[in-house]
């Protein structure tokens, strides 16, 4: 027998449900009518296989995603399928981040559940064609970030690697926050402890060295099409949040806008807006160098000066920088812009 939990969002519905489970013999069905914050406590405690729960709980849309995402981090074992009031894909996508096994939307002949429930039991996922087609269109989408030590290990968490995802999209705090059902304060701590891992600076730089990695992979530099640009791929995202904050007057944005025009080189501009954007970056560096160096003593200059030889003289023997060239801007004091939104 599989032990199922039923929940829907609301009494009559939850009984409904149960009722039309039962018609299985090979299913036990469970109803759940108590307060939504005891579900995940008693479906460890009822020896649950699988979960059947609305994505509306207590009247609120995303109360059942957050549920299953909890019994996932406790019981990974017990599988969930979530009913969607929805069929558009970011609701589906939002049903299978959560960690849910199977989406069943309402429109859907009930008699087909218990086979989801089945089905999913079994280890299997259980989704339509067009659900399953943008679940791997958006993994299709979805940009490659490694961040590992000298061992191999993974840097980053599981976590933050989502947050990463989220940020490589084009996604601000607030909507960042939104999708994985955090607090904006959450999300900001998150992108600290990223900065911190991977030795960067700001959203800019964390979202160049994604598409860095990205361009490395195929080993070669992407060259976007006219029809790439004009889609609705995440590209065209970046490169507009890019000219945002290089337009705001940030050395690292500029110079992150410059690799992509040169990356790219769709037509002869991309050649001369790359350049035109190490111009003006170089130019931003100087001037915010020179006010520095207003401020500090000759000896502090000249102690930075030292420690700038010391580090370029290191960078220089993995092939991350060439020392010897003259054209290369100073890089941007961290304190320039941190990247975490006010918001």
């Amino acid at each position: 027998m599989i032990r199922v939990l039923a929940v829907d969002n609301s009494r009559i519905h939850t009984c409904l449900l149960a009722d039309s489970l039962s018609h299985d013999a090979e299913l036990e069905v469970i109803r759940f009518e108590a307060d939504s914050s005891r579900l995940v406590e008693t479906a460890i405690a009822q020896g649950v296989h699988v979960l059947v729960v609305s994505a509306t709980l207590d009247e609120q849309p995303s109360r059942g995603h957050e549920l299953v995402r909890q019994l996932r981090s406790l019981r990974p074992d017990i599988r969930a399928v979530l009913l969607l009031d929805s069929s558009k894909d970011e609701a589906v996508l939002k049903a299978f981040r959560s960690g849910a096994r199977g989406v069943f939307g309402r429109n859907q002949p009930i008699e087909l559940l218990s086979k989801c429930v089945r089905c999913v039991h079994e280890g299997q996922i259980w989704a339509n064609s067009h659900d399953l087609g943008i679940a791997m269109q958006a993994l299709a989408d979805s940009p490659t970030v490694r961040a590992v030590n000298a061992e191999g290990m993974s840097l980053l968490s599981e976590r933050e690697l989502q947050v990463v995802r989220c940020l490589s999209e084009g996604l601000t705090n607030r909507e960042i926050a939104e999708r994985m059902e955090l607090s904006q304060h959450t999300i900001k701590n998150y992108l600290f402890r990223v900065f911190d891992k991977l030795g960067v600076s700001s959203r800019v730089e964390l979202l160049f060295m994604t598409l860095s990695q990205g361009s490395a992979e195929q080993g070669s530099l992407p060259r976007a099409s006219k029809e790439d640009s004009d889609s609705g791929s995440h590209s065209r995202d970046e490169f507009e949040m890019l000219e945002k904050s290089a337009a705001s007057g940030l050395p690292a944005a500029q110079l992150a806008l410059a690799q992509l025009h040169l990356a790219r080189r769709r037509d002869p501009q991309d050649l001369v807006d790359g350049c035109m954007w190490h111009m003006v970056a170089i130019e931003r560096a100087l001037q915010a160098r020179e006010l520095i160096t207003r401020m500090m003593t000759p000896q502090q200059v000249e102690e930075a000066k030292q420690k700038a030889t010391m580090w370029l003289s290191r960078t220089s023997r993995d092939g991350r920088f060439a020392a010897n060239n003259p054209g290369r801007p100073p890089a941007p004091a961290p304190s320039d812009e941190l990247g975490i939104e006010p918001d």
